[in-house]
């Protein structure tokens, strides 16, 4: 299959790449400035917030803070992560037009990570995504542990389609598709993807590789040949998995629009812009960026 000639690219940094930050936790002006600049970069697609306990993630606290000091731009999504009903309110009342869930295609992940078996963390969400699709708000759905999981290894692809339909039945307009700690092939994404596809298009599933192995970029590349088209990524290379030993961030958002740029594909991403609002959240968090693309452009 011929590679596509657009991408979306969606921006998961402010949300996912921060929410595992250790330290103090990082002003909300400074999230809100970082959201700024990556419109102004190009990205349509922003996750801006997770609406989770400040006991549990520390760094999402200001969620409606961060949401409501948005200067929104039209054409522009600015999205939240809600796990459950309580989160889904606070982010309707602070605005959100558009959430996501989050589930697994590992039984040991997810009772680790949430303390219940798949099908009990699905049902949660149906009353999630009945509310917000009555509001008028769109739900996506993430799928983690597609292309491994630190608990039990490899995950069928089977596993993963069955999982991913689920949450499609419910009501997500897109799955994505999560290569949590990183341990995926391009063999291994590609049989995974063709699995899914059986029964969903591949016109509403998206990629979220995390570059542990430095296996993202091949692993995307892959995912393009089978014809996908929306990517998730984190500018430079923000975030990790804390249930994986050594996993490192998502793929960064500046190595992937590079990676595009070169397959003449189009992302309507303004690459030095994007370097900048890199740097820019590096500086503040006085950590070494995660994007090759970024440290051989100086910054």
């Amino acid at each position: 299959m011929s590679l596509p000639d657009k991408v979306r690219i969606v921006e998961v940094g402010p949300r996912d790449g921060l929410q595992n930050e250790k330290g103090p936790v990082i002003d909300t002006a400074i999230k809100i400035e970082l959201i700024h600049r990556l419109a102004n970069a190009g990205l349509t697609y922003i996750e801006s917030a997770s609406f989770v306990s400040p006991k549990w993630v520390p760094q999402m606290g200001d969620a409606a803070d961060v949401i409501r000091g948005i200067n929104r731009q039209p054409g522009i999504t600015y999205a939240a992560l809600t796990p459950n009903m309580k989160g889904l309110e606070a982010a309707l009342e602070a605005g959100v037009k558009e959430v996501a869930v989050f589930g697994a295609a590992s039984e040991s992940f997810t009772q680790k990570n949430i303390n219940c078996s798949i099908a009990e963390s699905l049902e949660r969400f149906q009353p999630v995504l009945e509310t917000a699709l009555a509001a008028g708000v769109k739900v996506r759905g993430y799928v983690s542990t597609t292309l491994g999981c630190p608990y039990e290894g490899e995950i069928a692809p089977a596993k993963v389609a069955e999982v991913s339909q689920l949450l499609f039945d419910m009501g997500c307009y897109e799955i994505s598709l999560g290569d949590t700690i990183g341990t995926g092939t391009p063999l291994k994404a590609k049989r995974m993807l063709e699995a899914v596809s059986k029964s969903i298009p591949m016109g509403f599933l998206a990629a979220h590789f995390h570059d542990t192995y430095g296996q993202a970029l091949a692993n995307l590349y892959a995912a393009l040949e089978e014809g996908l088209a929306v990517i998730d990524t984190s500018v430079a290379g923000l975030g990790g998995c804390p249930y994986a030993k050594g996993a490192s961030g998502n793929v960064a958002t500046e190595d992937v629009v590079y990676m595009l740029n070169g397959l003449e594909i189009e992302t309507g991403i303004d690459l030095p812009k994007l370097v900048e609002a890199g740097q820019y959240i590096i500086e503040h968090l006085g950590r070494h960026n995660g994007s090759k693309v970024a440290l051989a452009c100086g910054s």
